[in-house]
């Protein structure tokens, strides 16, 4: 699978992905028992597996594999230790230093990983979330022309959402510039920030994933103006998947398999009964952050993504080939990002269908 473009951040972008944005990133948090991680115990079998997820609806899968203990059951013997993180770079950085084996992340993080360490770093090794984000805006935005001159705030420059936003801008013949210039005013900022500015008139909307979107709806009275769904082949685009340490992944194949069976069946059971889901992710979600959200929230944002364990591996490619076309991010060769083959061993033994590369 070759791709024009996959990239780390050009120039000064790159810094702004991999290191600045770090700081953006907020505090991660552990749970469970903290310890070596990848050390073996007496017997040689391994103590623990160190995995990281976001506490947020698209990381789903992550947080009803651990709140059901689907990956505990699976793991057997080897201890789960998770660690959150807020956003892509910090949990990135704890993949290279060695802080965690395994994390739940977005697109662009695990591209910006792949390009910074020279394919060395990470792989792909599962799909977890579909879709789940929107252009909300004021009521009296009714199509493309009436956003010239507005503001319209993004999670992070450069990240998934400011990508596919710039892109398709561009692609309705708008100008914009990383400076916030141009015909459109990108402001790009935390999604907790974008809910106030929207409330206060001083933004005009957003870009942003769930449950952003469906508060943005319910508490501000805006409107869908574009449902990224529709941007894309088959209504399917990544949001979140599972990537590994290409070095845990040596080590300890059997141990990435076992975790595997634990996000398999944690998507199933999402699948099988999203209502419960649901208020096992909102319990989850209290839990980690101190607040649940409203029933009606989650259940919106809910239904407004798929859970899935195809990566879909296309929308990789084409994501960072949009990147590069408007100039924030330099090509790269995402050859071998993805490995497969253990989630397709699992997926096989189930009778389910396997998933594809590109």
């Amino acid at each position: 699978m070759k791709a024009r473009g996959a990239r780390g951040v050009v120039a000064a972008l790159a810094v702004l992905a991999l290191t600045t944005l770090a700081a953006a990133c907020g505090s991660s948090g552990t749970t469970g028992t903290s310890g070596s991680g990848g050390s073996s115990s007496g017997g040689g079998k391994l103590a623990e597996v160190r995995l990281g997820y976001f506490p947020n609806i698209t990381h789903s899968t992550a947080l009803v594999g651990v709140e059901k203990g689907f990956f505990a059951k699976h793991l057997g013997g080897t201890k789960l230790t998770t660690t959150t993180f807020n956003a892509g770079p910090a949990a990135i950085e704890a993949v290279f230093s060695g802080a965690i084996d395994a994390t739940y992340i977005g697109p662009n993080p695990a591209i910006n990983a792949w390009a910074k360490s020279k394919g060395k770093a990470i792989k792909i090794i599962a799909g977890a979330a579909s879709g789940g984000v929107f252009l909300v805006v004021k009521p009296e935005i009714n199509g493309v022309d009436d956003l010239k001159g507005k503001k319209i705030a993004t999670p992070q420059l450069g990240n998934t959402q400011d990508v596919a936003l710039r892109y398709w801008l561009q692609e309705k013949g708008l100008k914009t510039d990383t400076k916030g210039g141009g015909d459109v005013n990108i402001v790009p900022q935390e999604n907790s920030q974008t809910l106030q500015t929207f409330a206060t008139g001083d933004i005009d909307g957003a870009w942003v994933p769930e449950p952003f979107a469906s508060r943005l709806i319910q508490e501000s009275k805006g409107k869908v103006l574009i449902d990224e769904r529709d941007l894309w082949p088959n209504k399917q685009f990544v949001i979140t998947h599972l990537i590994v340490r290409q070095e845990f992944a040596a080590q300890h194949p059997d141990v990435v398999k076992q975790l595997l069976e634990g996000h398999v069946e944690a998507n199933a059971a999402i699948n099988a009964d999203p209502a419960d889901a649901a208020k096992t992710v909102n319990a989850a979600l209290e839990k980690l952050s101190g607040k649940a959200l409203k029933p009606e929230v989650i259940d919106s944002a809910f239904k407004n993504i798929t859970f899935t364990n195809d990566p879909i591996a296309s929308s990789l490619v084409a994501s960072a080939d949009h990147a590069v076309k408007i100039g924030l991010l330099e090509p790269v060769d995402l050859t071998g990002i993805y490995d497969l083959k253990p989630l397709n061993e699992v997926l096989k033994a189930q009778g389910q269908s396997e998933v594809a590369d590109k």
